[in-house]
């Protein structure tokens, strides 16, 4: 009797539960700890910057600490910082690099013949997971690399940015 009693008065109050109200461990991972600033959204296709100090220039510019999309414009000469899809800063680019290598490949019968037969495979695939109602593969979205750092330069003053995204890499630079 004395133990049911004591039950009740526990769940009576809001701030002590004798169990917590949600797991605190999900999936083997301590809740908190997983580093999501490292991969960007999935409905971005830019790479993730993140700033660890405050960024300043000689006419008081700053650009504060945080997680920003990095973003190679049109004409491929400025590199421009975005937060919150809105521009923070716009960076020159002064060197780019497109790896050529890939675009022969597109043009290669040995290519062609081997991405059909990854289709029909995927598309014979989907057939027996449709069947048994489990999610059908999407070939469409295919991975693309991306990569973003900036490190700073002592010898010459400046913030070095780096951007990679698929065969297309690009440096920028920030006096600081």
């Amino acid at each position: 009797m004395l133990e049911g009693v004591y039950v009740d008065n526990i769940m009576m109050h809001s701030e002590t539960r004798v169990y917590p109200t949600e797991p605190q461990i999900t999936a083997g991972l301590i809740v908190g700890s997983q580093s999501f600033y490292k991969y960007s959204l999935r409905e971005s296709t830019y790479p993730t910057l993140s700033i660890v100090d405050e960024i300043s220039d000689a006419q008081g510019n700053t650009i504060p600490a945080g997680h920003y999309e990095l973003a190679l414009s049109d004409d491929r000469d400025f590199l421009i910082l975005i937060q919150s899809r809105k521009a923070i800063a716009i960076i020159p680019v002064f060197k780019i690099d497109i790896d050529m290598s890939q675009y022969s490949v597109v043009r290669d019968n040995k290519a062609l013949r081997k991405q059909k037969k990854e289709a029909k495979e995927i598309a014979k695939t989907n057939q027996k997971r449709e069947k048994k109602g489990l999610p059908l593969i999407n070939k469409d979205e295919d991975e693309i690399y991306q990569e973003a750092s900036i490190e700073y330069v002592p010898k010459g003053g400046y913030y070095l940015i780096r951007y990679e995204r698929g065969d297309v890499k690009a440096w920028g630079a920030i006096k600081g």
